[in-house]
Formats: C-alpha cells, sequence, structure tokens
C-alpha cells in the first residue's frame, strides 16, 4: 500500500507572538471577534497580518505541539463558515466525468465536459473542472479545505454527483468509490474491500456516502451493487407525479417507475432524497401544489429527504425554444414564493429539505428566479403570513447546545406501501430537534429485495445534530457524543422485538461499523445485524 499525504504546512510563525495572542484570546468575552482580536495583537508584534486559514492552522501547530491546550470555544469562534459541518457531518460532494445520460429531458443543459444537467461555472462544477474530475483529487481537496478554515472533516458524508450514477459502467463506479476512499484513508489500497476495511479506522472515516440516479435505473441488481460499494443514500430525480407533466417534458419514466424504484430502495433500508420540480412545462401553481401533495398522500412515495428545484430557464435547452415560441412561462418570483411556502406548510416532520434552489449561477438563467436566497425569502414570507413548516431542517439543533435531562423522546410512526415507519426523535423544550433514528418494520419478507435481511427489522438512519465532533472527542454541550445515538437505538431495539422481530439490522455506512460493533452488531455481507 501506497501512503500518500496530501496535508502542508508553509508558513512559518513566529511562535512566541502567536502564543501569547492565543492564551490571551482564551479569555476574551464571547461577544468578542478572537480572529480580528489575534489578527491585531499578531500584526503589533511581527508586522504580518495572519488570514484566518493561517490562525487556525497556528492554533493546530502549538496545541499539536503541547504548547498550548486545547480550547474548544475558541477554536469554533475561528470558523470560517460554520454552518457547514452544523448537521454534525462534513458533507464532501465531487462529480463523476461527463457521460452518456439516458434521459432527454427538455429543461436540462448539455455542456461539453460537463456530466449532464451541470453548469460549469457551478461551484462544484468547478472544481470538478479544476480537478480533471478526478475523485482522489477532488476529495482530498475537499477534506483539506474543510480543515483549512477550522472544521472536522473527521466524519466524512461523501457525496458523488454528475450524471446518472447507474447510467456509467460498473468498472468506472468501482474504481472511482475507492479512490474516494483512498483520498479519504490517506492510503492507495490495491482493492475496493481494503480500503473500506482502512476506512473504519480512518482519520476521516465515512459515515454516509450518496448518490443520484433516475427510477428506471434501479433495480434488484443495482441495488445489491450500491451497497457492495458502500452508499447508503440514494438521490432519485422524481420531478414530478403527474404521468403528463413527465410525459411533456420528456423525463423517460413514469410516475409508477418512481413508485417501483423507492419500494426497492425503501425495503433495502437506504435513506431516499427526491428531487422535485415546480414550474416544468405543462404545470400551473395550483397542478404543482396538488403534486406536491402526492408525495405524502401516496403511501409509495414518502421520502425522507426532500429538494425542491424549481425550473431554472437556461439557453441551450429544449425548453429555451419553447419560451422562445410563447409556449412556456416562468413563475413571477411572488407567485413562487407563495407556492414554496404553501407546499412546506404540508412537509411531514420525518423529512428534511435540504434544497429550495439549485445553485446555478444567475447569468445562466435567461428568466423566473435568479434569487439564490430563495429559501430565506420563502421562510419570511411565512413568518409574515403565519406559516409554519416543521421539516426536520426547519427544526434541527445545528450550533446551540444540548442538555440531556431536558430532552423528550417523541416517536411518530407512518406507513407506506410496504412497512411500517418510526422516526425516534429527541426533541429540547423550545422543539428542536437532537438526534434522531428511522426505524422500518416490513409487512413481510417479500418486500425485502437482499436476502440476508429478509426477515429482519431495519435501521435506516441513525443522525445525532450539532456541530461535527472528531471521533473519540468529548462533548462540550454539543448534542453529539451524549449518548443520544446509543439511547434512540435500544429504543429501536425495544420495538423491533415487541414487534416480533428476532433480528434487527442498520445499512451502516463503512466508516460507522466499529461504532455498531460495539452495540452488538456484526457485519454479514452488504449490512450489518444483531440478534434481539
Amino acid at each position: 500500500m501506497k501512503v500518500r499525504s496530501y496535508t502542508t504546512e508553509t508558513y512559518i510563525f513566529d511562535e512566541e507572538a502567536l502564543l501569547e495572542a492565543f492564551e490571551r484570546a482564551r479569555d476574551l468575552d464571547d461577544r468578542e471577534d478572537v480572529y480580528e482580536w489575534i489578527k491585531r495583537d499578531y500584526a503589533r508584534k511581527t508586522g504580518h497580518i495572519l488570514s484566518k486559514s493561517q490562525a487556525i492552522e497556528g492554533y493546530r501547530r502549538l496545541v499539536r505541539a503541547g504548547k498550548l491546550p486545547p480550547h474548544r470555544s475558541l477554536e469554533r469562534r475561528l470558523q470560517v463558515k460554520p454552518i457547514r459541518t452544523s448537521s454534525g457531518v462534513a458533507p464532501v460532494t465531487v462529480l463523476t466525468k461527463p457521460y452518456y445520460c439516458p434521459g432527454e429531458c427538455i429543461f436540462c443543459p448539455t455542456y461539453q465536459n460537463m456530466p449532464k444537467s451541470y453548469v460549469p461555472d457551478e461551484p462544484g462544477a468547478q472544481r470538478a473542472l479544476q480537478n480533471e474530475f478526478d475523485p482522489f483529487r477532488q476529495t482530498a481537496s475537499r477534506i483539506r479545505a474543510f480543515e483549512a478554515i477550522g472544521h472536522s472533516a473527521a466524519k466524512v458524508e461523501l457525496l458523488i454527483l454528475g450524471g446518472s450514477w447507474s447510467a456509467y459502467p460498473r468498472s468506472y463506479r468501482e474504481w472511482f468509490v475507492k479512490r474516494c476512499f483512498d483520498a479519504m484513508n490517506e492510503v492507495e489500497a490495491p482493492t475496493l474491500e481494503e480500503a473500506h476495511q482502512l476506512n473504519e479506522t480512518s482519520t476521516h472515516r465515512n459515515v454516509g456516502l450518496v448518490v443520484e440516479t433516475r427510477p428506471d435505473l434501479v433495480t434488484p441488481k443495482e441495488i445489491h451493487h450500491m451497497r457492495r460499494l458502500g452508499v447508503t443514500k440514494v438521490q432519485l430525480g422524481v420531478q414530478s407525479l403527474d404521468d403528463r407533466i413527465l410525459a411533456l417534458n420528456k423525463r423517460g419514466h413514469t410516475v409508477e417507475d418512481t413508485r417501483r424504484a423507492i419500494r426497492l430502495l425503501r425495503g433495502a433500508g437506504f435513506k431516499i432524497v427526491v428531487h422535485w420540480m415546480a414550474n416544468l412545462y405543462g404545470a400551473t401553481p395550483e397542478s404543482d401544489y396538488e403534486d406536491f401533495q402526492r408525495l405524502w398522500n401516496d403511501p409509495a412515495i414518502r421520502p425522507d429527504e426532500l429538494k425542491i428545484y424549481p425550473t431554472s430557464l437556461l439557453e441551450n435547452t429544449e425548453l429555451y425554444q419553447l419560451w422562445k415560441e410563447g409556449k412556456y412561462t416562468p413563475y413571477p418570483e411572488d407567485v413562487l414564493i407563495d407556492l414554496i411556502a404553501r407546499c412546506k406548510t404540508h412537509v411531514p416532520p420525518y423529512c428534511r429539505i435540504n434544497r429550495i434552489f439549485r445553485d446555478i449561477p444567475t447569468p445562466h438563467i435567461v428568466a423566473g428566479n435568479k434569487k439564490t436566497n430563495l429559501r430565506q425569502l420563502v421562510h419570511m414570507y411565512m413568518a409574515e403570513k403565519g406559516m409554519t413548516c416543521r421539516c426536520i431542517r426547519c427544526r434541527e439543533v445545528r450550533r446551540h447546545a444540548v442538555d440531556p435531562a431536558s430532552l423528550r423522546l417523541e416517536t411518530y410512526t407512518y406507513e407506506t406501501d410496504i412497512n411500517r415507519e418510526y422516526f425516534l426523535h429527541y426533541v429540547t423544550p423550545d422543539d428542536r430537534i437532537a438526534g434522531f433514528l428511522r426505524l422500518s418494520l416490513p409487512h413481510g419478507p417479500e418486500v425485502v429485495p437482499v436476502e440476508e435481511i429478509r426477515h429482519a427489522a431495519m435501521i435506516r438512519e441513525v443522525h445525532v445534530y450539532g456541530p461535527a465532533l472528531r471521533v473519540g472527542e468529548e462533548s462540550e454541550g454539543e448534542a453529539q457524543h451524549r449518548g443520544l445515538g446509543r439511547s434512540l437505538i435500544e429504543r429501536a431495539v425495544e420495538i423491533a422485538r415487541e414487534a416480533g422481530f428476532r433480528e434487527l439490522a442498520v445499512i451502516a455506512a463503512i466508516g460507522t461499523r466499529p461504532y455498531y460493533r460495539r452495540l452488538g452488531f456484526r457485519r454479514r455481507d452488504l449490512y450489518m445485524v444483531r440478534p434481539l
């Protein structure tokens, strides 16, 4: 195995001046800007102005050398963009290379040297292009970037985006995932299985692996391959639950294809993220409002997470020609905001709305919404109208301190067409979610597409919120590492046992296997299972 480090230290500090600046900064009031204070103090002594990333690196060097005791609050206050890891993990997004897509969607742009539907100057696409779509370089550079601005990348949620994942050759997919793991491990392993093994004790452990695909490409065989790669969550381009709208937009699949895909994914324990689009060709605000409610009214759908993508009108699409002919009209901003606000009031508490606008640079959008802060505008509108959304993202505890004694465990149950779902969640006195677990009780073995878990209840997700802590790092008021995950799992064990199940399976990410072993789970082939 070849070790390949990507950590560099290039700046030579005046150690004495730096140490004095940090020692004084530890006693500053919480209202003080710690970075500005350190920068001024260091500049007075040395004449050099530290960048924020240099200040963070200087702090880390002093701690590693044993010259400065670790100070969690100080480190947090130095972070750039603290919201990046406020959900408890470091999200690392990488893109696959340009490749054939079976779809012919009229709203989808095609750019040379880009995967289908991606615009060259989207942030993620730019990073991929700079790294020539190399999975190792993309992963390594994102981890490096997180750590340079003061975040922990010990728990990595890897999101592999680009074209339709299931349309790529199997050999490419296996190579791509292995190289991402090599970057997390900082070791080039001979095989994917060995890369997985290394990641169980790696500095950067994979706690979730996400891919995106189309409903018509999800098959039992594909389900098995995704698990072999370590996939735990699937983003599904549903776009609409109206066959007429799907046909008009040349989507290439039906609503029944979507139901079948979700049935397979849910039965195998995957977390399911649905992409839903407003303002498609042929739709109206009212038809969109009705369509959105089908996400929850249809027991075969009911996703765990949701991305709302209002249609962006881009020049190099078939939809652009329809707009020029007067056959398509983008919704005015006020109409779109009202529509999304009304839709959000229907989202059940077990779903998280991840996005409300695709990250497409404004100059590419010909007409319609160009506001990148659309979510904020929707929330302002909802506040004015007295409307509320109880989705997970609107309620998660984020960076606030948590008192375990004040938490209450709430259970929300709902039926799908193949199982009963339990959404177990710890809630603060002000109704914030500190952590949750998704437990699935299949209606029978025939709805489970993987033989080794046919007779098991299934934990599909365990997530504890708050700033991402390093593996083994003790909590200082954050929700993580307070025993909430363990407590949720023990409650899931009780529910599954009472329901008559003799086994409890979990769709464990590679880097979480040691955690589940400590709780009595043992690895079979594609899953970890605990006898009840």
